[in-house]
């Protein structure tokens, strides 16, 4: 079997544990990274993860806002919980792990939605994600022959035109913004970070991951963006052997409106 490692925006751990039970049961990835947990770490349903398998947990939360969170089958070391623009809000958690003959470096992360006025004069929302995703560039997709490293999460950018439903109605919108989308590329061609979701799709495919609440039907309207995504270092590009959007699970029941997206490579 390959190795897998899903992300997921779950907009509530607790909230939503049914629906990440769903995720564990029928598609058991080896690992799960979740975003917007929404949990202070004493109150983390660690007890439900261990039941369904997954007994290696780590977590960096808070109460009511934000969170991150790496669960697995096999042993996690945790490297880093970093905090970004000097503010301690639960946005990144790094781990590492054994697979396929390699250390592996994974980063979950979940980058500041950024407010609705693209403009940093009057939305210090906006300033701070701006900000963050600067400070991504410190984090790099080292390898070597014994290591690899992958990075995942809600970024909360769409930066390529066929990531969201219309490029021309959203380039004034927070999260499709040309200041976004430019220093967001730039920063993933400086870390050296492969765009797996892209390999092997073509760029002008549309490729989404979240639906808004307020779409009365997601589903018809299909007025979508690519926020989450999952890259690698380079010498894991070779060995991915699919990526799946789950978008059924957008049809769930008191969904999140992001969906969980599961990469498999040839590791073991």
């Amino acid at each position: 079997m390959p190795f897998s490692i899903a992300t997921w925006n779950i907009n509530s751990v607790r909230l939503r544990m049914p629906l990440v039970e769903r995720l564990l049961n029928e598609y058991a990835p080896d690992v799960l990274c979740l975003q917007e947990t929404k949990c202070p770490d004493d109150q983390f349903p660690s007890a439900a993860f261990r039941k369904a398998g997954y007994e290696h947990i780590a977590f960096y939360g808070q109460k009511g806002y934000h969170g991150v969170a790496t669960v697995a089958r096999r042993p996690l070391e945790i490297v880093e919980k970093r905090r970004f623009c000097e503010i301690d809000d639960s946005r990144h958690l790094s781990v590492r792990f054994d697979a396929g003959g390699k250390k592996v470096t994974l980063h979950n992360f979940y980058v500041p939605a950024g407010g609705d006025e693209p403009d940093v004069e009057i939305n210090p929302k906006f300033r701070h994600k701006l900000g963050f995703v600067s400070e991504m560039n410190a984090i790099r997709a080292d390898h070597d022959e014994g290591s690899a490293s992958v990075l995942v999460g809600d970024l909360n950018i769409a930066p390529l035109e066929h990531d969201v439903w219309s490029h021309k109605q959203l380039l004034n919108v927070v999260s499709h913004t040309p200041i976004e989308t430019e220093n967001f590329e730039a920063m993933r061609k400086a870390g050296e970070w492969v765009d797996l979701m892209r390999l092997n799709v073509p760029d002008d495919q549309k490729i989404y991951t979240w639906w808004s609440y307020r779409a009365k039907d997601w589903e018809t309207s299909n007025r979508g963006r690519r926020l989450d995504h999952v890259w690698s270092s380079a010498n894991l590009a070779p060995v991915l052997t699919g990526i799946e959007i789950l978008s059924a699970a957008r049809g769930w029941e008191r969904p999140s409106d992001h969906v969980p997206v599961i990469a498999r490579f040839d590791l073991d």
